[in-house]
């Protein structure tokens, strides 16, 4: 958001925002508790949760998902001025129950290869809600929240792959075909390395629209990431015994560097590499 404003920081719309897309990812979270709340219960990791502890029961559950879903669009659309950031917590919240979690989760690999997308389309919240909100005329540049939604959509199986590894039994005996439970763990992490190299590719896109800041925390980050991913690749080929938990820490880090580099950049709103070059960044 902060980005898409670049050295206009509107705080209230940025807070009204926050509040209704956490409810929204809110909802989300309950839905997706709910529809697997049987495979919740054979998972070591998971156990402590409410509906597992049936604490609160599946039909109490949803409907406060439910009720948080409906506020939430209501207040994107109503207070944050934008039916279109409305219809992407729709959209976000469809897809992560019925596409990733009742579908692809637990028959394919490849489940949060395309299942992440739901973790991407918060980019795309923010962004609709600002340009929903700027003056005719002046460029809603989408490419950018593209380029955003493609790092944090490279970036996801790396994430979750690493966490994988080091719970790969709870998946197992929970039948879900996580890529740590059908692959080798060389295998495992050599993937986790080419899609580092992405994610930390797919960052660099986006510095002709921000100032050396941004590409300071891209390029540290991204080295550190991409070292220690290859780091783990060599430790499992070398058969040594690998902490596989370490990394998914550090992807946590790593895209939060990211996101803040790129914030304080676009609120000090300084001149951009791409303005430096003479190059328009304005596409589309």
């Amino acid at each position: 958001m902060l980005q898409a404003e670049r050295g206009e920081n509107n705080i209230i719309l940025i807070l009204l925002t926050v509040v209704g897309g956490w409810m929204g990812a809110a909802a989300a979270n309950t839905f997706n508790m709910v529809a697997d709340s049987d495979i919740d219960q054979k998972m070591g990791r998971t156990r402590a949760r409410p509906l597992v502890r049936h604490t609160v029961t599946n039909r109490k559950a949803t409907i406060f998902a439910w009720s948080l879903l409906i506020i939430s669009v209501l207040w994107l659309g109503l207070l944050a001025n934008s039916w279109l950031a409305a219809f992407f917590i729709i959209l976000t919240n469809w897809f992560y129950i019925y596409v990733y979690t009742k579908w692809l989760k637990r028959r394919t690999w490849q489940n949060i290869i395309w299942g992440g997308a739901a973790g991407c389309m918060p980019v795309l919240v923010g962004w609709a809600v600002i340009t929903d909100n700027m003056p005719e005329g002046i460029p809603a540049q989408w490419w950018q929240a593209i380029v955003l939604f493609m790092i944090i959509f490279f970036w996801t199986p790396p994430h979750t792959w690493a966490l994988a590894m080091k719970y790969r039994a709870d998946y197992e005996k929970a039948g879900v075909p996580m890529l740590p439970v059908v692959r080798k763990p060389v295998q495992v992490t050599r993937q986790i390395v080419w899609y580092t190299v992405a994610t930390v590719v797919t960052t660099l896109l986006l510095v002709p629209a921000a100032s050396w800041i941004y590409l300071a925390g891209a390029l540290i980050g991204g080295l550190y990431f991409l070292v220690m991913a290859i780091v783990l690749h060599n430790g499992v080929k070398a058969g040594k015994d690998v902490k596989p938990l370490k990394l998914f820490i550090l992807s946590n880090n790593y895209l939060a560097l990211v996101f803040v580099a790129l914030s304080v950049d676009a609120v000090l709103g300084w001149e951009t590499i791409g303005s430096m070059l003479g190059w328009t960044t304005t596409f589309f």
